[in-house]
């Protein structure tokens, strides 16, 4: 019998200072049996990070064909295809081609991934990518309950989480381009 996936209910209170965004955010997410609480978190702080109304969670793990998150128009085009993990230079080429804008939350090995695969995608002009620092995702993500309740102020380009266990900062490092 398969696994099932796990749905969590998440409770945003936006606050972001860079873009002029202020939202309360309620929604559902669904962690796939092979996920990782950390993977799970990267994926909710690129929601929050580029967080726009047409905002949407792909099916990701299940389906290689689409994105952690994606933003589509109206007539179908994909705007904006947000990838979270340490993808290989292929397949953010891949990416690249099917949306206006590709961006990436790199955590985990960051620094090895780094040197192998940003200079194979630098010239193309729609990767953006940002690396999480593992230690702070890795605060974030423990002990993750069902019940997701954060506070987030981004400001300068750090966010501030808030929640039941304190607060916590996380300051993504632009790898290539910017938000």
């Amino acid at each position: 019998m398969a696994l099932s996936a796990t749905p969590y209910k998440v409770d945003v209170n936006l606050t972001d200072l860079d873009r002029n965004v202020y939202e309360t955010l309620r929604f559902t997410v669904a962690r796939h049996p092979s996920e990782t609480e950390e993977r799970l978190c990267a994926r909710l702080i690129a929601y929050i990070l580029w967080y726009s109304e047409s905002l949407a969670f792909g099916r990701g793990l299940s389906n290689v064909d689409e994105p952690a998150l994606w933003e589509k128009s109206l007539d179908g085009r994909v705007l904006h295809w947000i990838e979270v993990g340490l993808p290989d230079a292929e397949r953010l080429t891949w990416c690249s081609r099917r949306a206006e804008r590709v961006s990436l939350l790199a955590y985990g090995r960051v620094d090895i991934w780094e040197s192998k695969v940003l200079p194979a995608v630098a010239s193309l002009k729609n990767v953006h990518v940002a690396g999480l620092p593992q230690e702070a995702l890795a605060t974030v993500a423990a002990n993750l309950p069902r019940a997701i309740n954060w506070a987030v102020m981004i400001s300068d380009g750090s966010l501030f989480i808030t929640d039941e266990n304190g607060q916590h900062e996380i300051t993504p490092q632009w790898l290539l381009r910017e938000r």
